[in-house]
């Protein structure tokens, strides 16, 4: 790979990684589901309850692509939407139980991605790639 081809690199890392993802949704039988799906999910498994603004925040995407995201979500019945109880202009995003019962099935995938990319990379090598990942997206 020459230095100037990093971008094109890391959009080849994207395309592996979610190709990863989509094979294990598969595996597990989650249907209808795609890994830009996941981080939402993930987010509400962490976190719990949260308005449409801080998915976005938490998963750096514009709110109109969050929208569209949570909608299918809606309609999978994944997740709900309810007025927030101490402002009606605010939405809360919560996983039903549909959502919650993916959580092992989640941290399962999860896993092997990590294993399957951090494979013959060491601890310093690893905090040395999130150094300079963290500068390049700063940098953008």
């Amino acid at each position: 790979m020459k230095k100037d081809h990093i971008i094109f690199s890391i959009g080849r890392i994207q395309y592996k990684a979610n190709s990863l993802l989509t094979r294990e949704l598969k595996a597990h039988h989650i249907k209808g589901l795609a890994p830009s799906h996941g981080e939402i999910l993930g987010s509400l498994m962490v976190r719990g309850p949260l308005p449409m603004s801080e998915i976005a925040r938490i998963i750096d995407k514009d709110k109109s692509t969050i929208t569209a995201l949570v909608n299918k979500l809606i309609k999978l019945g994944y997740v709900e939407k309810k007025k927030h109880s101490a402002d009606n202009r605010i939405s809360l995003i919560s996983l039903t139980a549909k959502g919650t019962a993916l959580k092992a099935d989640f941290q399962h995938i999860a896993q092997k991605l990590r294993v399957q990319s951090y494979k013959d990379i060491s601890d310093d090598e690893r905090e040395t790639l999130v150094r300079l990942l963290n500068k390049l997206s700063k940098n953008l």
